[in-house]
């Protein structure tokens, strides 16, 4: 399983407007330039965060600018904007193979492992917002430390 490239620039895109404050406004070229990304990319990754409510674009001078605090900024919400989740509950049966149905439909032991990493993730996004990505790389290792292990739930049939 992979990020997207969207979720990690969308990420850096917001990071950056975090870190110029509540009142800041970056420009597509300044981010662009910042991230090191084209602006039209920079561009298509803004719009999906206006249309998902996370930024808004000033009239007039230009630029861009958090819609809310970094910290109500939830990035369970932010990922779901820019590429979604890893595993869907209908996964298998979008996935049959070249069967009408998956082999595995009643008994997967595959099926359960994603289920409880889509949980584990779930559970660490929802608990992170754009306020805690502005900490810096030590300061994060020890907030992901402070989270604790994580317990994959009991199995759902």
């Amino acid at each position: 399983m992979k990020l997207t490239s969207h979720e990690e620039y969308g990420l850096r895109c917001l990071i950056r407007l975090g870190q110029k404050g509540p009142s800041g406004k970056l420009t597509i070229p300044e981010i662009s330039n910042a991230e090191g990304i084209s602006e039209a990319y920079a561009g298509k990754l803004l719009r999906m965060l206006r249309l998902g409510g996370f930024v808004v674009a000033a009239r007039g001078m230009g630029g861009y600018s958090l819609a809310h605090p970094a910290s109500r900024i939830i990035l369970s919400d932010v990922m779901a904007v820019l590429g979604g989740r890893l595993f869907e509950g209908n996964f298998c049966e979008t996935h049959p193979g070249q069967l009408k149905s998956c082999v595995r439909l009643a008994d997967c032991s595959v099926r359960v492992l994603w289920r409880a990493l889509q949980e584990a993730v779930d559970d660490v996004l929802s608990k992170t917002t754009l306020q805690d990505l502005l900490f810096t790389e030590q300061q994060m290792i020890s907030w992901v430390e402070s989270l604790g292990e994580f317990t994959p739930p009991v199995p759902r049939q």
